[in-house]
């Protein structure tokens, strides 16, 4: 064990959008221990996932590859189907980390195909047998490839399991941890009823009263046409956010008690962000037809917490993703691969350790993303989505001014005036996929990838949506 090597703890969990937070501005949800690692660390202001859906997004930081590398473009059915994408032929962080000395455990959700299976490069493994659900209730768990099945709250099962695993460890070796919890996904349903009932009487004006987004009628999760519903709906996630966040304080507790808090690193993020009522949608890319790459969906939480090493109370602005996590995480455990790995991976990212510390340095000035079909580059003022096609259909590629319409509203594509910046955009797009694009794996060329699940928004057919329209043309207030 080098003295280098700090221990590791990353909570990489489900659909919670960088908005809902305490820290990040939310004033109705409680979230002290968010707010402690904010206090006590560097809080990104400007991170992205590299798709905003979850097997893509995860895969993204496993490998630190773009969806058009590694090859998952959708969420994974995990119905054991034969050419549903796995990470089998990629390296992944926790090989790279258990070849430098780390002892490796995952704990909670994988969701990057094979879950039955403990993955490579994991020492300890506790994940899904079938799926995650419930929040709540009989769980069916796999722990180290043995099904096992367990009754409770499944965040407080994950984090018993978490601390197990931390009072039995190897300490002659730095560990390396995933803690995946997903209570910010649906159903939003069966969180602890002292969290829901303290939220059902919020006035939720954290979210901005909009219509549904002109650009796309149809959704995935649509809105509850009862504001009852709705209201429960709303409770039952900001709820979710609080579980997790008393999860994360047990764990912290763990940490300090057994003096081993002050050399790990604790990231805490997301796979993708989330919509609960923005753009009067309810979802992430996948809640509208086509897909969206709207900065709810976009937009993740990210804060790093190292007592021994990064300043504290600190906000960073730099455009990241999990790519650059990817190498962030493998700088600061000084476990960078060798050059022809390094090659071979031929990752986008970019460690930001040197800007959590205080240094300066040149970074990008844009952040690219993608989902299937859609390709995205966002600067600080413009967002451009480029679409191409799929089963014959070709969607409207999209520009927006985020300055003077910052809600993403008006699409100013065919805007004479601008065309100069959409060429220039379209370049710098097409540059960064040329240099980081498998063919054989390109969203270019979706309708030749595998099949990942049944609702897959670039093979739904305009007309399935037909039905939404009217009653999307309010919002939840209205009612």
């Amino acid at each position: 064990m080098s003295a280098e090597q700090p221990n590791i703890l990353v909570f990489l969990t489900d659909d919670h959008g960088q908005w809902a937070a305490n820290c990040y501005g939310a004033t109705e949800i409680r979230s002290p221990n968010l707010d402690r690692l904010a206090d006590t660390g560097v809080r990104m202001t400007r991170a992205f996932t590299p798709s905003p859906i979850c097997s893509p997004a995860r895969a993204c930081f496993f490998t630190g590859r773009f969806p058009s590398q590694h090859g998952m473009h959708d969420w994974l059915g995990e119905t054991g189907a034969e050419k549903s994408p796995d990470l089998s032929s990629q390296t992944t962080i926790a090989e790279l980390l258990q070849q430098s000395s780390y002892e490796t455990a995952l704990i909670g959700k994988w969701h990057c195909g094979g879950s039955q299976h403990p993955q490579p490069g994991f020492d300890r493994w506790f994940s899904y047998w079938d799926n995650q659900y419930p929040h709540c209730g009989e769980q069916c768990f796999n722990d180290q490839g043995r099904q096992v099945t367990e009754h409770g709250h499944q965040a407080s099962l994950f984090t018993d399991r978490v601390i197990d695993y931390l009072r039995g460890r190897d300490t002659q070796k730095p560990f390396f941890m995933l803690a995946g919890y997903v209570n910010t996904h649906s159903p939003w349903a069966s969180q602890p009823e002292r969290l829901v009932e303290h939220y059902r009487h919020c006035t939720f004006n954290d979210i901005p009263d909009e219509d549904t987004w002109s650009r796309h009628p149809g959704t995935v999760l649509p809105v509850p046409d009862d504001p009852a519903d709705f209201r429960e709906q709303l409770a039952q996630y900001y709820a979710g956010v609080t579980m997790i966040d008393e999860q994360i304080g047990r764990i912290i507790d763990e940490l300090e008690s057994s003096g081993q808090l002050a050399d790990t690193l604790i990231v805490y993020t997301a796979d993708h962000g989330h919509m609960c009522g923005h753009h009067g949608l309810f979802g992430k890319g996948n809640a509208t037809t086509p897909q969206n790459l709207l900065d709810e969906s976009i937009m993740v939480p990210c804060i790093l917490s190292w007592p021994e090493r990064l300043p504290s109370g600190r906000e960073c602005d730099a455009m990241v993703d999990h790519c650059d996590l990817f190498a962030t995480v493998l700088d600061a455990a000084a476990a960078t691969p060798a050059e022809a790995t390094l090659a071979q991976i031929n990752s986008p990212g970019r460690s930001y350790l040197p800007l959590l510390t205080g240094e300066t340095s040149a970074w990008r000035e844009s952040q690219c993303c993608e989902y299937g079909n859609a390709r995205m580059i966002r600067t600080d003022r413009y967002k451009l989505v480029r679409r191409y096609p799929s089963g014959g259909i070709q969607s409207d590629d999209e520009l927006y001014d985020l300055h003077e319409d910052p809600r993403e509203t008006v699409n100013r594509i065919s805007d004479t005036k601008l065309s100069e910046i959409v060429e220039t955009l379209s370049n710098r797009l097409d540059e960064f996929f040329r240099d980081h694009e498998i063919p054989e794996h390109s969203g270019k060329r979706i309708d030749e990838q595998p099949v990942c699940n049944n609702d897959m928004p670039w093979a739904r057919h305009p007309d399935d949506i037909a039905e939404l329209r009217e009653r999307l043309k309010h919002t939840w207030r209205d009612k």
